[in-house]
């Protein structure tokens, strides 16, 4: 089959299902993550996302794993590199995370110039086609936060000062375009504002969020900024994290290996949004499974292709751990959803609306 495409922008047209590597180096070995990637690019993908910090859990023994393997498996399989579209992230503020650059402490212009380097040294690759900011400098509500708090409000490294050395790395030659994730409405526009009044500046062309059947938040605020100023969704978690496989839904609690029994209590970031002692969580899970079943489409195809009809998702950011896991997302590009789907989708939103915010 074939994987539909989409143009992030008219120079760079990726597949609308994006590889991500998060597990490469944790849950997966190198040997398992080249399968994936052989499966992946075999089946159509030529977008694959990673991040500086990853594998998750992230820690200080495997950071960086999976830019690495990611970067062996081009060289290994002799890959052309302009077949493929690589995507990775530079880490915002945290403090927890001391092993990168002590924190890391800011997005201020030494970061982000230390972050590409290191980067484009792990994946042994010339250039990044999109480079984006993992959250932001600033404080903002994330991961299972929804409220905002203004008490938490801490000065921030300018978003000016961000897309200078964004833009830097663009003249160089090291990166192609830049994004954001995990931002605000606010965010956006501000970096949009600020590319518009210098031109030296470059344009943030997506915004890597979380969307999904349980999680629908991009559309209240962002869905506006995205559509009037021409940036696009890239979706991650359309699976909401394996919820919506139903996986963890039956009587043993889905599989030893499965995320979120091997990683609990090890991955606040997860555990907090996808929170299975949520029963309301737990009631949604349940509607739209049984919504799939009513129309004898796979839960997975359901929740996939859900996402994919949003109109401004460029592509959605999947991962798997097993190949027969990137299969079932592969083939949900078979699967269109009509108007009576979505209606019923709909009405299970009305009564559970966004409780994996």
């Amino acid at each position: 089959m074939s994987i539909p495409v989409s143009n992030l922008t008219p120079a760079l047209q990726v597949s609308k299902l994006c590889f991500g590597t998060m597990t490469f180096g944790e849950q997966n070995s190198l040997s398992e993550s080249f399968n994936l990637l052989d499966k992946a690019f075999d089946s159509g993908i030529n977008f694959f996302d990673s991040a500086e910090m990853y594998p998750v859990p992230q820690r200080a023994e495997s950071y960086g794993r999976s830019e690495e393997y990611f970067g062996r498996w081009i060289r290994e399989r002799k890959v052309a590199r302009h077949r493929l579209v690589f995507a990775t992230k530079v880490s915002g503020p945290s403090g927890q995370m001391t092993w990168i650059r002590g924190g890391p402490t800011s997005l201020d212009s030494r970061n982000i110039k230390e972050a590409i380097d290191n980067s484009l040294l792990r994946a042994q690759t010339d250039y990044i086609d999109l480079y984006q900011v993992h959250w932001p400098d600033r404080y903002v509500p994330m991961f299972g936060e929804t409220d905002y708090d203004p008490a938490n409000q801490y000065n921030h490294v300018s978003f000016e000062e961000q897309l200078d050395a964004l833009g830097r790395a663009v003249d160089a030659g090291k990166i192609r375009f830049i994004g954001v994730s995990n931002e605000t409405p606010y965010g956006v526009m501000k970096f949009l504002q600020a590319a518009e009044k210098n031109p030296a500046y470059p344009r943030i062309i997506s915004v890597q969020n979380s969307y999904n059947l349980l999680c629908r938040n991009f559309d209240s605020g962002l869905a506006e900024c995205c559509h009037l100023e021409r940036v696009k969704l890239l979706a991650y978690s359309p699976l909401a994290m394996g919820l919506l496989s139903g996986k963890y839904l039956l009587p043993d609690g889905g599989a030893a290996d499965a995320r979120l029994n091997l990683f609990r209590g090890r991955y606040s970031e997860g555990e907090s949004r996808y929170n299975l002692s949520n029963p309301t969580i737990r009631e949604a899970i349940k509607a739209y499974i049984s919504i799939a079943e009513r129309y004898d489409i796979h839960p997975v195809s359901l929740a996939i292709a859900f996402v994919l009809g949003h109109p401004l998702v460029s592509s959605a950011i999947f991962g798997a751990t097993k190949l027969w896991q990137l299969e079932q997302v592969v083939s949900a590009c078979e699967v269109k959803l009509n108007a009576e789907i979505i209606a019923d989708i709909d009405e299970v939103h009305s009564r559970f609306p966004n409780p994996c915010s």
